[in-house]
């Protein structure tokens, strides 16, 4: 998320918390009490496999650094078991190795058949991760590419709105 402080984790709680909120109800006894074992379990198994250094999952999310802050919210979507994931500047605000281990999540993700959607501000990450790309200027579409034929100067052309019917042939 763009705003992944502000509205997709809550800061305050355990990282199993945050991980596991969506589906709460998985982790209900009949009395509708959290089974922590069942939750701790979950959350372990992200934190392994996506890296999230944290020497406990029942750390306060506010406590980790921004990239594995992203990494939480992503466990938290994932865990959710997803078609599709939708992610908003999934790197936004991270370092540089965080950022490339996101990447190599999503790659690993699409390549096991998880449908993604990235919206990006970051033209060489979008340029580099990328199937298809779907350029947008004020809520229009401008132009739609192919991982080999789409370049820098093609996708920004099309965003600033020039010649757009040209590299697309949407006349």
């Amino acid at each position: 998320s763009e705003d992944r402080r502000g509205l997709g984790l809550t800061l305050p709680m355990a990282i199993a918390t945050n991980i596991t909120l969506p589906t709460l109800r998985r982790y209900l006894s009949t009395l509708g009490l959290v089974q922590t074992k069942p939750e701790t379990a979950t959350a372990e198994a992200f934190r392994e496999r996506l890296n999230i250094r944290t020497p406990s999952v029942q750390t306060e999310v506010a406590k980790l650094s921004g990239g594995n802050q992203q990494k939480v919210m992503l466990a938290k979507w994932l865990n959710v078991r997803p078609k599709l994931l939708i992610l908003d500047e999934p790197t936004r605000g991270i370092d540089v190795g965080a950022k490339a281990e996101v990447h190599r999540m999503i790659g690993e993700l699409a390549n096991e058949g998880l449908a993604i959607i990235m919206i990006s501000s970051d033209l060489p990450e979008v340029l580099a991760m990328s199937d298809r790309i779907l350029v947008m200027r004020e809520g229009r579409q401008m132009a739609i590419f192919d991982q080999r034929e789409a370049t820098q100067e093609r996708v920004l052309t099309a965003a600033m709105g020039q010649g757009a019917a040209e590299v697309e042939g949407l006349a």
